[in-house]
């Protein structure tokens, strides 16, 4: 071990990177043999750090259940949380989704957003097949710093909210939908074509990337917001 990783052969784990980035390492559980998930945890609880571990098994979630306390599984998201240190959460990231189908991505991005310090409300199926249900919440979505619009299918949600307001929006394609929907590839293209300006869309499937991105412009308007105070 030195100053900036512990190198355990198989992972270098980056205990700087909460320093560095304001954000801790997370660890992506699904290529990890039980021993490595193993050594990693132990590693981040003995220097005290607080861990996220994302695309976990429910048996990774219980064999580290056994291991450690304060373990916290959301099989949803398939995301493991060590907390170690109390989270403050500021600011508010708003989480929509095209459909019920696309919770589970949805609930990746809301855990990841709220390890990392955001406060997150959600709002489910209220995708384009039933527009008025968008319109319903669209009031309370715009009082958000960060909108993530979770869709399959077509994958149209993220452009129409992009169109209705004027913060910050992350689209998320997911691999919902039929067999045209090409494992969510016709939903990825429609929201890069999008013609509503300032839209960003991360990759398919990837609620963490949009939960860490969203926490990252959330701190630094709620920064800027109570330095105008």
């Amino acid at each position: 071990m030195n100053d900036k990783y512990i190198d355990l052969d198989f992972a270098k784990l980056d205990i700087e990177r909460q320093k560095r980035r304001g954000c801790s390492e997370a660890v992506f559980c699904e290529c990890k043999t039980d021993d490595q998930l193993i050594k990693i945890f132990t590693e981040f609880d003995r220097n005290n750090q607080n861990v996220l571990g994302t695309r976990a098994s429910q048996q990774q979630a219980e064999l580290l259940k056994d291991k450690f306390e304060n373990i916290h599984y959301n099989e949803k998201a398939r995301i493991i949380t060590l907390i170690k240190k109390p989270i403050d959460k500021i600011g508010e990231i708003a989480i929509c989704t095209g459909g019920t189908g696309d919770i589970p991505i949805a609930e990746e991005a809301a855990e990841t957003a709220e390890f990392f310090g955001s406060n997150v409300k959600k709002y489910y199926d209220i995708g384009v097949a039933g527009i008025h249900r968008l319109f319903d919440k669209i009031d309370d979505i715009r009082k958000a710093n960060v909108i993530i619009a979770v869709a399959g299918m077509e994958g149209a949600l993220g452009g129409i909210i992009t169109g209705l307001v004027d913060i910050p929006v992350i689209a998320v394609p997911t691999s919902v939908g039929y067999g045209s929907s090409f494992n969510g590839l016709s939903a990825l293209l429609t929201m890069l074509n999008s013609c509503a300006e300032g839209m960003t869309v991360v990759n398919i499937d990837n609620g963490f990337n949009a939960g860490y991105s969203a926490n990252q412009i959330n701190r630094l308007i709620t920064k800027g917001k109570n330095n105008n105070e």
